[in-house]
């Protein structure tokens, strides 16, 4: 459009809807804020736009299509899909009339921070796919599941939108143009070779974008050119998820070539739900100071400092060969880690790790209790790999002292977090500790890069991250 957004403010569409700024839009229209005068209500407008160079016989085609399509879409109603309440005539061309959610596209966000945790990309495709489910089973095929389309809630709610191109299954088409619609980068290997996409390609579409989420990569690869990425895609070229986590075997199964071997949408949305479920669901506002991270950690183990106190007073009393040391003072207790840093840890974190170090057994001459830098430092990564999205198997991996917290205190501080990446390491650094330097990203937006002490021990034939120094 060629209005200023202050002439556009003026403007009032079919008597009622009067435009107030420009908040989007593509290829396939443009998105207004705007006042609905008769009801008092905020609404989003969204004038469909004519694709170039049409004959006029083509221009009323897609008219007499757009249409159809806009009320296609206002037959669909589910809470996470965006509601069409009304579809106008703006001087001869649609205008869907739709709810507004404050929001930032999937698309923004990943611009923004590269890639999404797996159990946040699993909450998102679960609301996602339970609307486009329904959208289904009413007969209406989306065909342009992508970042773009998916809207995401102040409070972490996600809205599909976006029913502009799609088409009812059981109607005919008015297209006539031999054009397909959707984008190149998330289309279906039917769809890419021009056959006429169904429900089981707005899976594979879906899963198309939930690849993009958690890798941080398309997956027909990174490029603009839409021959490559029509060729890519009409053959179902994708290459293998690197980090992905718990998602990789549902995203394997999404995007299969054969579209008859694909979960329907109703399937998918109970398996990526019940992915999901598996971590604290993502919390609006600002994610807890440093200090109050270190405060929940070290909460819980404060209890197993007490523990250890009673254990080493059991140890001084007649029988045992201590020189009468009061609780805590014990000359037999094993000195905290070394660190490679030049600022010590915190008082607080040495009387920690000294106290609790007291408990340990010694190992026997011929045996050695200590694990083997493989096992310890594969485990670490193994751990980091799994987080933030997957709690219960990370709280698996915990030994006592860190378990001691409690699992609602340990959850609780993950799910304010995004995501979480290892700068360096992990490495042995002596015996029994494993330095790792990590990045953290708070779903505040801050970012902070540590350096920790981890101290393993073995249970059960298991090595087990048993404390954290916290950062160094």
């Amino acid at each position: 459009m060629t209005e200023t957004e202050g002439q556009d403010n003026a403007r009032v569409i079919a008597g009622r809807y009067r435009l107030r700024r420009h908040i989007g839009g593509g290829a396939m229209g443009v998105v207004w804020e705007a006042t609905d005068q008769v009801l008092d209500r905020t609404v989003a407008v969204k004038q469909l736009l004519l694709p170039p160079r049409l004959t006029p016989e083509e221009a009323e085609q897609a008219r007499k299509r757009s249409f159809r399509e806009a009320r296609l879409a206002a037959r669909l109603q589910h809470p996470h899909a965006i509601t069409v309440f009304d579809v106008a005539d703006d001087d001869g061309k649609p205008v869907l009339v739709m709810e507004y959610l404050p929001s930032h596209s999937l698309a923004e966000v990943l611009a923004e921070r590269g890639s999404l945790p797996p159990a946040e990309v699993a909450r998102i495709g679960a609301h996602a796919a339970s609307a486009l489910a329904v959208a289904h089973a009413a007969g209406i095929v989306h065909r342009d599941v992508k970042p773009g389309n998916i809207l995401l809630g102040a409070d972490g709610t996600a809205k599909i939108t976006d029913f502009g191109i799609s088409k009812a299954a059981d109607d005919g088409t008015l297209t006539g143009s031999g054009r397909f619609a959707g984008t190149p980068a998330f289309l279906s290997p039917e769809a890419a070779r021009g056959e006429q996409p169904g429900p089981e390609s707005d899976v594979y579409s879906l899963g198309a974008t939930l690849y993009a989420a958690v890798e941080g990569r398309m997956p027909y690869g990174d490029t603009d050119n839409q021959m490559a990425l029509l060729y890519a895609a009409a053959a179902g070229r994708v290459a293998p998820p690197r980090q992905a986590g718990p998602l990789t075997g549902v995203l394997d199964r999404i995007l299969q070539v054969d579209p008859a071997v694909r979960p329907t949408m109703a399937e998918l949305a109970t398996e990526l739900g019940k992915l999901a479920s598996l971590s604290a669901p993502a919390k609006a506002g600002t994610a807890p100071s440093e200090g109050s991270r270190r405060r929940y950690v070290w909460a819980g183990a404060a209890l197993v400092v007490v523990a250890a106190l009673v254990v080493v007073l059991v140890i001084m009393l007649p029988g045992s060969t201590g020189t009468g040391a009061a609780p805590g003072q014990s000359t037999s207790a094993a000195p905290p880690p070394p660190s490679s840093s030049a600022d010590p840890p915190s008082p607080t974190t040495r009387t920690v790790t000294e106290t609790a170090s007291s408990t340990s057994t010694p190992a026997s001459p011929s045996t050695s209790a200590s694990p083997s830098a493989g096992s310890a430092t594969q485990v670490v990564s193994e751990y980091y790999a799994l987080m933030p999205g997957n709690t219960d198997a990370g709280w698996e991996r915990l030994g006592p002292v860190l378990q001691a917290q409690g699992k609602s205190s340990y959850a609780g501080w993950w799910s304010t977090i995004s995501s979480v990446s290892i700068v360096s390491g992990p490495r042995m650094v002596d015996a029994d500790t494993v330095e790792v330097t990590l990045t953290f990203v708070k779903k505040s937006g801050s970012r902070s890069t540590e350096r920790h002490h981890l101290d393993m021990v073995e249970r059960d034939g298991r090595m087990l991250i048993n404390r954290d120094s916290g950062a160094l």
